[in-house]
């Protein structure tokens, strides 16, 4: 079975006590399967929805986000216009 390993780069602004909030961070990310093939063939500076759940990373340190599925997102869904 297929899995792949990957690091994704996530960029929001948010609301917190009314105040805008910028976060930037990066996040150890895996993904099996199908979903590994399909990612396989994103961009890297694709915007993509991800969804899944974080679990203990195997060495016990840190956490790893376990993608369940993947949308690619257009300009209209990111607020980017290009």
């Amino acid at each position: 079975m297929p899995a792949l390993d990957l690091v994704i780069d996530h960029q929001s602004v948010v609301q917190e006590e009314g105040t805008p909030r910028k976060v930037a961070m990066d996040c150890k990310a895996v993904c099996i399967g199908t979903l590994a093939v399909q990612a396989q063939r994103l961009a890297m500076d694709e915007p993509v929805d991800f969804h899944g759940f974080l679990a203990p990373a195997r060495n016990g340190r840190g956490m790893v986000f376990h993608i369940t599925s993947l949308k690619r997102m257009n300009a209209t869904e990111t607020g980017h216009a290009g």
